[in-house]
């Protein structure tokens, strides 16, 4: 291994399954070491996690670095959104942590957006209306469902800021993060006293907001991982502001990452505020916004309906009528959440790897319909729409995106990018940089580009036609029969 060219950062990304940790050269954006280790993630009606496994996982992640992650001058981490840690009077979790994806609590979003003056008037104060992801929505649960538990907690924390609060001893997060609890005024950038006290959650719980570019500690003695005391320690972030961290986003230029669930969004200077709930009017971890749409059913449905019909993933055929709606799990954008998977059109000569592109072309066409919502109207319309997330590598995807976007498509080469994000956090807290201009020197969305082709209108129009006429079945929850 070449020497670095400067000083070395670490950046952390933990996830819902797993923590992984970079060792990037500040100077080059070299990855000098990396490690993983995974975290479990329960399995029923809830989505839980114990917040000591992460703290674990990172030190094997860390171990796995060697010795080039004890010579960091500085380190960040990103981390899953929206997720509620409850700490005791001595950091300890009074429970395990409820995930961004433990749907338990849509009763209680239902009912504080009844209560606090509808869609509308969320959209306006937080910048987001609250689902069943959001924090504020899973502390009402506890506080319903668990009050012992909710009367025990000194502290609350994201998971990111939970890790944080470990090496730092500070209590801390960011705007980007914070700006997915429904508890945070996006007008004010400041707690929203009116929400706290109608969920009866006292503000003196919860983290001081670390501006940009702002150190939100040092590495404390006694951490019982390879830093040396006094390392920087930078805000960290959620891990979709990471990620667009990671990728150096400027304002306007559209990202699709393909996951098990889809996102797609965009730097803006404008504050978002969408009262239909599509568009999640989160912050970045600079001091622009990211509005964001997310989707459930995107890489794992149409793996599903590969497997239905016994085929590669990538063994599409073109020429079909066939529209398939691919909502298996019930799908956020549209709003449809007791729906599932639809297939119109079907003929005697229609074949399985129709059926297959009919799949994919449902699943991107719902995360095109939400692009067109996140990005500024003075968007330009023929900038390289950037597609990441696993599904990124494969042929079908970045074709059949391709074809319904009618625009560019770069693939970046790096992966990691929200720890890569981070990283390029920590290390604008040792040059002095905007942490996306860092990620921009260090050339992180290189890759190929696919030229644009012809937008496939009659597609796109065939499925618009298809969902809006199949709406009131959709609707239907077909469970309470």
């Amino acid at each position: 291994m070449s020497a670095a060219e400067g000083p070395l950062v670490v950046g952390v990304d933990t996830s819902t399954q797993s923590t992984k940790a970079l060792v990037v050269d500040a100077a080059t954006g070299r990855v000098v070491a990396s490690g993983q280790a995974p975290h479990t993630v329960s399995s029923g009606a809830g989505r839980e996690s114990d917040p000591r496994e992460w703290w674990d996982a990172l030190g094997e992640a860390l171990n796995q670095c060697g010795e080039a992650a004890h010579e960091a001058a500085a380190v960040s981490i990103g981390g899953q959104q929206h997720g509620l840690v409850t700490l005791d009077g001595r950091g300890e979790p009074v429970r395990p942590a409820l995930l961004w994806n433990d749907v338990r609590s849509a009763p209680q979003a239902r009912r504080l957006i009844d209560e606090l003056g509808g869609a509308k008037a969320w959209a306006e104060r937080t910048g987001s209306v609250p689902s069943a992801s959001f924090t504020v929505t899973k502390w009402a649960w506890l506080a319903e469902h668990e009050p012992e538990a909710a009367r025990a907690v000194k502290a609350v924390r994201l998971p990111h800021d939970y890790l944080t609060e470990r090496l730092t001893g500070e209590g801390t997060t960011d705007r980007g993060d914070v700006s997915g609890t429904g508890w945070w005024a996006s007008g004010t950038e400041e707690y929203d006293e009116g929400i706290l006290a109608r969920v009866g959650l006292d503000p003196a719980l919860l983290p001081r907001v670390v501006r940009p570019g702002e150190v939100a500690g040092t590495v404390r003695d006694g951490h019982g991982l390879p830093f040396s005391k006094g390392t920087l320690v930078a805000a960290g972030t959620g891990d979709n502001a990471a990620a667009a961290l990671g990728l150096g986003l400027r304002t306007g230029v559209p990202v699709m990452s393909l996951g098990t669930s889809g996102t797609v969004y965009a730097v803006s200077q404008r504050r978002p505020a969408d009262p239909t709930g599509t568009v999640a009017g989160f912050a970045d971890a600079r001091g622009d916004w990211l509005p964001l749409a997310c989707t459930l059913n995107c890489t794992l449905a149409v793996d599903r309906v590969a497997a239905l019909l016994h085929l590669d993933r990538e063994a599409v055929e073109p020429g079909t009528d066939a529209t398939f709606l691919p909502f298996l799990d019930g799908e956020r954008t549209p709003n449809l959440p007791h729906s599932s998977g639809l297939l119109y059109g079907l003929r005697h000569d229609t074949t399985a790897g129709q059926l297959l592109q009919a799949a994919y072309d449902g699943a991107v066409h719902s995360l095109l319909g939400a692009l067109d919502l996140v990005l500024d109207a003075d968007a330009d319309p023929s900038a390289p729409l950037l597609l990441i997330g696993g599904g990124a590598r494969g042929s079908a995807w970045q074709q059949t995106v391709r074809r319904l976007s009618g625009r560019p498509v770069q693939i970046p080469e790096a992966r990691e990018l929200v720890a890569l994000g981070a990283a390029a956090q920590a290390a604008g807290l040792l040059t002095g940089e905007d942490a996306a201009a860092v990620a921009r020197r260090w050339n992180t969305a290189a890759g190929p580009v696919l030229d644009a082709v012809e937008r496939d209108e009659a597609t796109l129009n065939r499925i618009t036609g298809v969902l809006s006429d199949a709406a009131p079945l959709l609707e239907r929850d077909v469970t309470s029969h």
